[in-house]
């Protein structure tokens, strides 16, 4: 896993020098990944077969084993307790996607959405586990993608030598993260995807698509890891782009695939409601997926290590809080004035554009910029729905502009607070995203409909897909036996 996460560079000479990263490091902690992501491609190849011999030789002998001091080892062992925390709450954010998703939609299709959601989490724990992972952080090969770590072969146990980023620590914390990426895409779908060809999707998307994605932007020699315009880089702290962005680009596709679902528009091309059956699931969703923030920004700082960390970490709390409230004000206030009402799910879609907005730089910006941050997404989420909606591109939840539209707005407005970044970068590192994540599901969703079909048939659609693919209902009070009982 050499070179696994962006940290540092290299000047002309081959000195090392910091830079502004996707995700910082301080402390014990940044010597670590100093030392894997500071050595060059030619000493990696030149020192290869060495590295192989020595490695037998440092593993039969425990007394040769790096040495690291007690302060080292206590950073690193909370950075390891911190990273199994953060990972914890960002796994609960399932739950919360898949409330929101069953709320704004049809009582008919709740089981298989939670089956979906549910799905999400066991393929792409399996297939991130299987090869998501090796090629997200393995060794490179080709500055594109990774090419060992699989099934986690040869990841270290131990966390002896300071180095947390080769532990299952750090696997576990990225591996919620692959499954986040996947479900963005299932809400876009809701209500109208065959069971088996949404499956193969998340299979795809967290196995290859997400992780190249990662590799070419999170891994030290990754083909985009130092892109660069004079002496600014790409950055995009924990994935407004990477993560979200990625996820959304695949949803639009898939929703444009699919085509809108029955009765959606009318003959004049009108938009229809088509009213989710509880938006209290929305809101409880909403606070979960809220709460479950925190842990997928601040611990994306990655270390525990020292004081800078701790108050990296503050800072992203905050600034998290603070994006996702001025998200929902900002919703409220712009459907009541330009709609006449407030439109609740536009408010609670206005919640998760903030958070989405500030993830690409949660730590820099003072709070008052982090507050005009979430209000501005929260507009922009509006405006981004009614657009879609004009388009006929049918998006049940509003997935596509919460995650991808608004991605790509947070990952732009970094330069504003950090000033490693440029607007150049940030437009070129967005457009990469958005074209691989075009590209990738373009090929997948083409390959599932003309082989197995993506959507379902009309008398499946009116019937609702609890009965289709769950052979149960989530309500079956609502169905009379033959008896009428």
């Amino acid at each position: 896993m050499e070179g696994a996460i962006v940290r540092m560079t290299t000047t002309s000479e081959g000195t090392p020098e910091a830079r502004p990263a996707t995700r910082r490091s301080t402390g014990a902690l940044g010597r670590a990944w100093l030392r894997r992501a500071g050595r060059s491609r030619v000493h990696k190849i030149g020192f290869g077969l060495f590295g192989v011999g020595a490695a037998v030789l440092l593993s039969a002998t425990p007394a040769m084993a790096q040495e690291i001091t007690p302060a080292e080892f206590n950073g690193a062992l909370l950075t390891s307790l911190w990273l199994i925390v953060a990972g914890c709450l960002v796994f609960l954010m399932q739950a919360g996607f898949a409330l929101v998703e069953a709320g704004l939609t049809r009582a008919k299709n709740i089981g298989n959405i939670m089956a979906k959601n549910l799905a999400d989490m066991a393929i792409g724990a399996l297939a991130f586990w299987a090869v998501g992972f090796g090629f997200a952080f393995g060794t490179d090969g080709g500055s594109l993608i990774g090419t060992d770590t699989f099934f986690l072969s040869g990841m270290s146990e131990s966390f002896a030598d300071g180095d947390v980023l080769a532990t299952p620590s750090f696997f576990f914390f990225q591996v919620v993260f692959a499954a986040t990426a996947v479900t963005i895409a299932s809400g876009a779908m809701a209500e109208r995807t065959k069971f088996s060809a949404y499956l193969l999707f998340s299979l795809v998307m967290s196995g290859f698509i997400y992780p190249v994605v990662v590799h070419m932007f999170w891994h030290g020699d990754g083909i985009l890891s130092d892109l660069a315009v004079g002496d600014a880089r790409f950055s995009d702290f924990a994935g407004s782009s990477i993560v979200h962005s990625a996820g959304g680009w695949a949803a639009l596709m898939g929703a444009v695939f699919l085509g809108p679902r029955l009765g959606k528009y009318g003959p004049d091309g009108t938009p229809r409601a088509l009213p989710g059956h509880n938006v209290g699931y929305a809101v409880v969703g909403v606070f979960i997926l809220w709460f479950g923030w925190f842990g997928f920004n601040g611990g994306s700082q990655l270390a525990l290590s020292s004081t800078a960390d701790a108050n990296a970490i503050a800072s992203a709390f905050v600034n998290t809080n603070i994006s996702a409230a001025g998200g929902t004000v900002a919703a409220y206030l712009f459907t009541k004035v330009f709609f006449k009402k407030a439109d609740l799910t536009m408010i609670l879609n206005g919640a998760l554009a903030g958070l989405v907005a500030i993830t690409a730089q949660p730590v820099t910006p003072p709070s008052w910029l982090a507050a005009i941050v979430g209000f501005t997404a929260g507009i922009l989420l509006v405006l981004s729905i009614i657009f879609l909606d004009k388009l006929h591109i049918d998006d049940p939840v509003g997935a596509i502009s919460v995650h991808g539209v608004v991605g790509i707005f947070g990952t732009l407005v970094v330069p504003i607070s950090d000033s490693g970044a440029t607007l150049l970068n940030q437009l070129i590192g967005a457009s990469v995203i958005l074209a691989w994540g075009f590209l990738t599901s373009f090929v997948l969703w083409g390959l599932l409909k003309f082989t197995i079909g993506i959507r379902v048939t009309k008398e499946q659609e009116y019937a609702g897909l609890d009965k289709v693919d769950c052979g149960v209902e989530a309500y079956p009070e609502f169905i009379r036996s033959p008896e009428g009982q």
